[in-house]
Parts: structure tokens; C-alpha cells; sequence
């Protein structure tokens, strides 16, 4: 396990303070890791969130696609698992957090969860966040959705788990792409109590 306090800034962040929220972060292998960068730079700034990372290998290699070679998503955790370490705090029950997000999830990584099949440190962290019945946001990047992904959006659904997918909505009328992410994000942070500039429906909006 590698640990991390380095902000995006290059400059140094305080560890947590005692009774920070404890929130996991799984990046899987789907398009959409503009999401996952732009989630963990907006929790980052709150210093009540310590955060835990985890990358599979194959998100690693669509992080360098889609964002660029010199993308580093760990600079913005507090702390890093490699994704075959089944030795780290997060794969326990006993290790308390607020839960958990896979953003972006594949569908591989959701077929796994919904079958059990945890072979890999994201999905016993996110097996462990749904029997300890905590919050669990999955955020799917597919189109279109196939029976089965539908199926095991369901099932998990079913279980507790939250599905959010990665479908920015237009009513706050963003200028930029990222306008779209952002405001998706914001969103995600609601969900679980934190604090963002969200833009919601019925504010007044420029005529």
C-alpha cells in the first residue's frame, strides 16, 4: 500500500483530521475517466474526506487514453492500493468508511459484483461496502445497455447499491465540456452529503 498526501498543487495537504469521512474511490476500465479525475479533484479540496483509491490495470491504460500519459489520479488520494492487494484495510469490514464509488464502472467490473466474483482489490471493496450495508454508488459507462447489463444493474440495485450513469443532464445550460462533468459530479457529491457548487433545478437560470 503506497500513501499519498501530495495535493494536485504540488504543495502538501494535512493528514484528515480524526472522524474525516473515509470514502473509497475504484476507477474501473471504462471510458468516462474524465469523470473519476474530476470527482476526486472536487474532494480533494474538502479536508473532512480521506480518501482511498484503487485502479484496476486496465483503467490505468484508458487514463493515459483519454487524459494523457502524464495523468497520475493517485496525486489526488490520500491513500493507494495496488489493485492485487487483498493485505489492504479496505478489504475488511472492520475498516470503516462512508462507502463507496466505482466511477467509471465496466461492465465487466459490474458483472463481477454481481455475481461475486472478486478477484481484484475494487471488487472485494465493493463487495465488503454492500453486506456492511453502506452506501454504494456505482456509476456504469455503457451504451447501449444489453439484457445483462440491465439484469445486473437490477440484482445490485436489489441489493442497495445506488446506479447513477454517466448521463450529464443539460438543464443548467453548460457552456464547456467541462461544464458537463462538473455538474455530473456535483450530483455524485450530493449523494453522499458533500458540499458543491450544484446547480439544481428551479434556480433561476439567465434569461
Amino acid at each position: 500500500m503506497a500513501k499519498s498526501i501530495v495535493s494536485m498543487r504540488g504543495k502538501k495537504k494535512p493528514l484528515p483530521e480524526q472522524g474525516a469521512k473515509r470514502l473509497i474511490v475504484g476507477v474501473s476500465g471504462a471510458s468516462g475517466a474524465i469523470y473519476a479525475q474530476s470527482f476526486l479533484r472536487m474532494v480533494r479540496a474538502d479536508n473532512d474526506v480521506e480518501i482511498h483509491l484503487v485502479v484496476t490495470k486496465q483503467a490505468r491504460a484508458i487514463i493515459a487514453h483519454e487524459l494523457g500519459t502524464k495523468a497520475d489520479l493517485s496525486r489526488l488520494a490520500d491513500y493507494n492500493y495496488e489493485p492485487d492487494d487483498f493485505m489492504a484495510s479496505i478489504c475488511s469490514g472492520s475498516f470503516s468508511t462512508h462507502g463507496m464509488i466505482i466511477i467509471p464502472c465496466s461492465m465487466k467490473t459490474l458483472a463481477g459484483l454481481a455475481s461475486g466474483y472478486t478477484d481484484n482489490l475494487l471488487l472485494r471493496a465493493a463487495d465488503v461496502t454492500l453486506k456492511e450495508k453502506r452506501r454504494l454508488l456505482i456509476v456504469p459507462r455503457e451504451a447501449p445497455l444489453g439484457p445483462v447489463h440491465l439484469e445486473n444493474m437490477a440484482k445490485l440495485s436489489g441489493w442497495g447499491a445506488q446506479i447513477m450513469p454517466a448521463c450529464p443532464g443539460f438543464y443548467h445550460l453548460p457552456k464547456s465540456l467541462d461544464d458537463l462533468v462538473d455538474q455530473f459530479v456535483f450530483r455524485i457529491m450530493d449523494v453522499f452529503g458533500l458540499e458543491s457548487p450544484i446547480k439544481r433545478w428551479g434556480d433561476r437560470l439567465p434569461e
